[in-house]
């Protein structure tokens, strides 16, 4: 009996696949700390195929920002992960901190699209940028 391995392309994903990114869930996101040890915390997470990013919006005093920040070169291997019963789906990549207005905006209204409500304003928003290599589940 052959089991399907549950990886996908992250510029291509199933229907399924992206169907499950759209619907509401609370995920995760893990971020190496500066000793290496995994930081894992809830987040909303937006997944946007066409250009290989995922995005989390957060303030940038938190804890997960100052562990991308604090990575080599101001960038961190990341993963997102989201579950529902049997259905679960990860997306692997580089994340940045996105500071700029532009960016800020373009998340913000990606969350606000996702989550069905916009987020409170916050001066001190950033946007954890993160760019896709690896995408697995079974959605």
């Amino acid at each position: 009996m052959s089991v399907s391995k549950p990886v996908h392309d992250v510029l291509n994903p199933t229907p399924e696949y992206l169907a499950f990114w759209r619907e509401r869930h609370v995920c995760t996101l893990t971020t190496p700390r500066p000793d290496g040890t995994p930081h894992v915390v809830p987040v909303g997470v937006t997944y946007d195929p066409e250009a290989g990013i995922a995005r989390v919006i957060s303030s940038k005093h938190s804890k997960k920002v100052r562990n991308v920040l604090e990575a080599p070169d101001g960038a961190a291997r990341v993963a997102v992960c989201q579950m529902q019963g049997r259905r679960w789906a990860t997306l692997e990549g580089r994340a940045v901190v996105r500071t700029d207005e532009a960016s800020v905006a373009d998340a913000v209204a990606r969350y606000a699209e996702r989550y069905g409500r916009v987020p409170s304003p916050n001066p001190d928003r950033v946007v954890l940028e993160i760019t896709l290599d690896r995408a697995m589940g079974r959605a």
